[in-house]
């Protein structure tokens, strides 16, 4: 219960400037053991759907579901996020700058995509600030303009990573950063670091006793300037006044554990001590990571969710190859493989090809045998529907042969044997197909019989 024996205090201020819809969106949750805030700027004209709020909640939701500070998880639920835009772009491409900070409320880790931005305060001056993924920022890192150049750079919206970009995501994440009582952690989007630079921040947090005060504070400052077109701005003040402590006893416990593991090192390995404990670590992410990409996979599995299997697997299977494991890379292939043949069943139904989603379905219901996550009744229903889908085309097949026989009552007769059992199982698109087939043949016999 480390929130029990820490006090963190959370303040914002979101509004739309001088336009009517704001497009930034925040939120945050704050857990037994674990927080995270979670910051957004739509950069999309969709009026109807906001992208900021959509990555936010996605991000939020599944941090609640599985809190956690590993950098693998959380571009998990980033890339999530980031999909999920990808899918619903259909009138325009939904674009969002993000960045989330989480805590077990003695350390701090963030992961951003875009250029919302984090700054980190400590004793009254700016301790540390994240860095924007744009192209700006690239330039100051290359030592082509100064930092306070940056902040007004033409290209400081020129993002080299955003959610919902056509590409895959790659985010930012940062290392674990311990905190100190008395932090206080800035949030904010472009709208407010543009028109607040950091002095002005530092000099608004001299008297901001409450993460209120700071915000609104920041809020006076930009306002000052009187813009004629203000931003949408969001600021998140969160202060720090007492940080969880670790137990002592448990850190002294871990430090004998690594002093006997090196005295041993030094006893087999001399010279060699630094490079065995390397590569153990390296080992060790390795294996954390594979099991990390197992249970995900095994979960999107048990989801029915196919595509998002392969690539889980796909990377437990590389982490697999790094440790030379040969059972689990076989086994990851394995798994693979079925995602495979279920996704490319899916394709083969949607085009209806439904001989080709049987033919994948059946491969797929023999080699996934061994796995229990495995929706076996799902796979059985798509066979099942499959194999109708086949009857109800040959009929149609049927009826087509017997219309340019010109016998048009067996036509019928086959026709409207495949339009009943198209009715029966909810094969709407086809059932348009065979009424239409049906109406001919019905012409054909009215035209007959005059």
């Amino acid at each position: 219960m480390r929130k029990e024996n820490s006090d963190f205090k959370t303040s914002f201020v979101t509004e739309a400037g001088s336009f009517l819809h704001n497009k930034d969106y925040f939120a945050y949750v704050e857990l037994d053991d674990m927080a995270c805030w979670v910051i957004a700027d739509g950069l999309d004209s969709d009026m109807e759907v906001d992208s900021a709020e959509m990555v936010v909640k996605s991000i939020l939701g599944r941090f609640t579901e599985k809190p956690t500070m590993s950098s693998l998880r959380l571009k998990h639920y980033m890339q999530e996020a980031h999909e999920w835009l990808r899918t619903e772009s259909k009138r325009v491409r939904l674009k969002a700058s993000l960045i989330l900070v989480v805590t077990d409320y003695a350390k701090i880790r963030w992961v951003a995509a875009g250029n919302a931005r984090l700054y980190h305060f400590r004793g009254g001056r700016l301790f540390g600030r994240s860095r924007d993924q744009s192209l700006a920022q690239s330039m100051k890192d290359a030592g082509e303009i100064s930092e306070e150049a940056m902040e007004v750079h033409e290209e400081r919206h020129n993002l080299l990573q955003y959610m919902g970009q056509p590409e895959r995501l790659e985010p930012y994440v940062s290392k674990k950063v311990p905190l100190s009582e008395g932090d206080v952690l800035l949030l904010c989007t472009p709208g407010l670091w543009e028109d607040v630079n950091a002095t002005e921040m530092v000099d608004g947090l001299t008297d901001a006793k409450e993460p209120e005060d700071f915000t609104d504070t920041l809020e006076d400052v930009l306002l000052s300037k009187q813009r004629q077109t203000v931003s949408n701005y969001t600021a998140v003040a969160v202060y720090a006044n007492k940080v969880f402590k670790e137990d002592p006893k448990r850190k002294w416990r871990l430090l004998k554990k690594w002093l006997l593991a090196l005295i041993v090192l030094l006893l087999v390995g001399g010279g060699a001590t630094f490079y065995f404990v390397k590569q153990a670590a390296i080992k060790a992410e390795n294996l954390e990571n594979m099991l990390e990409y197992q249970k995900s996979a095994d979960m999107y599995m048990k989801d029915s969710d196919y595509p998002k299997a392969i690539k889980d697997y796909s990377e437990a299977r590389n982490m697999a190859i790094r440790l030379k494991d040969k059972f689990h890379r076989d086994f990851f292939a394995k798994k693979q493989r079925v995602m495979q043949l279920m996704v490319d069943g899916d394709e083969a139904f949607k085009g209806q090809d439904f001989a080709k989603a049987l033919d994948k379905y059946g491969k797929a219901q023999e080699e996934a045998k061994p796995y229990k996550e495995f929706n076996h009744k799902q796979l059985e229903e798509k066979i099942d529907r499959s194999r109708t889908y086949m009857q109800i085309m040959s009929w149609v097949q049927e009826g087509d042969k017997k219309f340019e026989a010109q016998d048009y009552v067996g036509a019928r007769s086959s026709y409207q044997k495949a339009r009943k059992s198209a009715l029966e199982e909810g094969y709407t698109d086809g059932e348009k197909d065979i009424r239409a087939k049906l109406d001919s043949a019905e012409e054909k016999l009215t035209g007959l019989r005059k």
